[in-house]
């Protein structure tokens, strides 16, 4: 049975999920990529590669050194770099790529969403004072810690790497979280403004339940307009694109 040499590109929920069907296919050698942020990821099947190509090139030239025959682009909504990298060195060396998105969240009756374009914007938006609650990832969190006027409640798997200022706290997590965890962190730590990305998950919409119950404010950053396009929403819709391309039977 031939083999196809598979490339994934992880670090979602979904991307597990793909690995753990690709890995129990005897005709698929599979290799799952990490960008290397998080210290301790979750498990995954397949075996796996953690840090960067060094860019398109980088990403190219390992494609034909490994003769890798599908690159599935699976990574985090608003993990663009890696997704453009990965468009870009699949059209040079003519590896196809199949990207797969998870849809974003919509607001629902009850809801206080601001939507805004990006971090500096988000930033921009609270007032003085705010105890503002960040789940946006570590490396977006500049921003708001140089304002100094905020106190931050910052959740994120790996510790924030930064300074806070005053009044602030750092809380090391790992999703899925459940509703009454979220209100409990909103009470105990009385936060009145949650700032998020629309990553789309549904192991972290817990929040936006416990904002919309407390009635808070949810400043929602947008996904990069620049991304390129998904090809399947799905996983179930994403293996059958892999199985056309492959030539599953």
């Amino acid at each position: 049975m031939p083999t196809s040499r598979v490339l994934l590109l992880g670090g979602t929920a979904e991307a597990r999920r793909l690995a753990e069907r690709l890995s129990a296919r005897e005709d698929v050698d599979l290799t799952v990529a990490l960008a290397g942020r998080t210290s301790d990821p979750a498990p995954s099947a397949g075996s796996r590669r953690s840090g960067g190509f060094g860019g398109p090139a980088g990403l190219a030239r390992y494609l034909e050194d490994q003769r890798v025959s599908l690159v599935i682009d699976a990574s985090h909504p608003f993990a663009d770099g890696i997704s453009r990298n990965a468009a870009q060195a699949c059209a040079v060396t003519g590896v196809p790529c199949l990207r797969l998105e998870r849809p974003g969240w919509v607001a629902g009756e009850g809801d206080r969403w601001v939507r805004v374009t990006d971090r500096a914007a988000a930033a921009a938006w609270p007032g003085p004072g705010r105890r503002v609650w960040l789940t946006i990832g570590r490396q977006d969190l500049q921003p708001f810690a140089a304002r100094g006027d905020l106190a931050l409640i910052v959740r994120s798997i790996e510790p924030p790497g930064i300074a806070l200022p005053p009044d602030s706290v750092g809380i090391r997590a790992r999703p899925p979280f459940t509703v009454e965890g979220e209100l409990n962190l909103i009470d105990t730590h009385r936060v009145d403004l949650l700032v998020t990305k629309d990553a789309g998950s549904e192991e972290t919409a817990a929040k936006l339940e416990a904002a919309r119950r407390r009635r808070l404010t949810v400043i929602m950053i947008e996904r990069p307009a620049d991304r390129p396009a998904a090809d399947a929403d799905t996983v179930e819709a994403l293996l059958e694109l892999v199985g056309a391309r492959l030539g599953w039977r």
